[in-house]
C-alpha cells in the first residue's frame, strides 16, 4: 500500500481533524439539549440559544472536516471521528444526563475500534488531478452506484421514514449515512477543481460546471443531513445515534471513495482479510448498542440481588 502520510499539509490536516471532531461531537448533545428546552417552552428549537449554538458548532466542524479532507489523507483523517463519538457519549452523560448501559459503552467502543481497524486498512485514495476525477465520475461502476444512492434516498424520504422513521433510529441513520457518498467525494473533489478555477489562467466552462456541481452537491447533501439529524435527535438518545451514524456514514465514505478514485485496485489479500474483521467488528458493535436500548443491565442491580439473597 502506498503511504500518503507524508502529503504536504497532513500535519495540519490532521491537527484540524482532531479539533472538528470535538467540535463534531458536541453538535448533536446541544442541538439536542435545544430540542428538550424548546419543548418544555412550548416554543420552536429554531429560536433556541442552545440549539443554535449547536448548529454553529456543525458548521465549523464541516469547515473543518472540509479542509482536513483536502489537507491530509482520508485514510488518517475519517479514524478520528472516533474521537466525537467518544467525546459526545461523556458531554451527554453530563449536560443530557443520557445513560450508556454496560452493553452500550462496550458496543460504542467496538464500533470505534472496527471502524479504525476498517479504515487503515482500506484501500488508500489515488486521485491528484481534476482529470482523474473526471474520469471516476463518469466511470459506469460509480454512475450507476450513485443512482442506486439516489433511488434508495428517495425510497427512504418519501415512504419509509414518514411511516417509520419515529419508530426505527435505522431509518433517519440510513438516510444520513448514505449522503456521505456525496459529502465528502464533493469535498474532496472541490479541492481537487478549485485551483484550475481561482488559479491563474482563464478555466474553461468544463472545469467551472464541475465545481459548481461539486458544490451544488455538498450543499445539498449536507442541507438534508441536517434535517434528518435534528428529526432523529427529537426521537432518540444522541448517544445511540452518534454511535451508530459514525459507523455506517463511515463505511459509506469508505465505500464510495474506493468506486471513485478505483481505490480497490491496490487492495491485498491482507487488507481484505482485515476489512471483513473490522466489518464484523463493526456489526457486534451495533447490535450490543441497538440491545442496551432494551436491556437493562447496571452493576448496581447485581449488588442488590447479592444482598436479598
Amino acid at each position: 500500500m502506498a503511504d500518503n502520510s507524508g502529503l504536504p499539509g497532513a500535519p495540519l490536516g490532521i491537527t484540524i481533524a482532531v479539533i472538528s471532531s470535538f467540535i463534531n461531537g458536541s453538535t448533536f448533545v446541544l442541538q439536542k439539549k435545544g430540542i428538550l428546552r424548546s419543548r418544555d417552552k412550548g416554543c420552536s428549537y429554531l429560536t433556541d440559544v442552545v440549539w443554535c449554538s449547536g448548529t454553529l458548532c456543525m458548521i465549523i466542524g464541516q469547515v473543518g472536516n472540509f479542509l482536513a479532507y483536502n489537507l491530509a489523507p482520508a485514510v488518517i483523517v475519517t479514524p478520528l471521528g472516533a474521537l466525537g463519538v467518544l467525546f459526545g457519549a461523556v458531554l451527554a452523560s453530563w449536560i443530557l444526563e443520557e445513560r450508556l448501559n454496560v452493553l452500550g459503552k462496550l458496543g460504542c467502543i467496538i464500533c470505534c475500534c472496527g471502524s479504525v481497524v476498517l479504515i487503515i486498512h482500506a484501500p488508500k485514495a489515488v486521485a491528484t488531478s481534476r482529470r482523474e476525477l473526471e474520469d471516476g465520475l463518469s466511470d459506469p461502476v460509480f454512475v450507476t452506484y450513485i443512482l442506486l444512492v439516489v433511488l434508495t434516498l428517495v425510497t427512504l424520504i418519501v415512504w419509509v421514514a414518514p411511516a417509520h422513521g419515529t419508530s426505527n433510529i435505522m431509518v433517519y441513520v440510513a438516510i444520513c449515512s448514505l449522503l456521505g457518498s456525496f459529502t465528502v467525494p464533493s469535498s474532496k473533489g472541490l479541492g481537487l477543481v478549485a485551483p484550475d478555477v481561482f488559479g491563474e489562467g482563464q478555466s474553461n466552462v468544463g472545469t467551472v460546471a464541475l465545481f459548481l456541481g461539486l458544490l451544488g452537491a455538498l450543499a445539498v447533501s449536507i442541507l438534508i443531513q441536517f434535517f434528518f439529524i435534528n428529526k432523529a435527535l427529537e426521537c432518540f438518545s444522541s448517544n445511540i445515534f452518534e454511535a451508530i451514524y459514525y459507523v455506517t456514514f463511515t463505511s459509506t465514505v469508505i465505500f464510495a471513495s474506493a468506486l471513485l478514485f478505483k481505490e480497490w485496485t491496490g487492495l491485498t489479500a491482507t487488507d481484505g482479510l482485515a476489512m471483513l474483521c473490522g466489518l464484523t467488528t463493526v456489526c457486534v458493535g451495533v447490535i450490543l448498542l441497538r440491545i442496551s436500548q432494551e436491556a437493562m443491565i447496571t452493576w448496581k442491580e447485581k449488588r442488590e440481588r447479592k444482598k436479598t439473597d
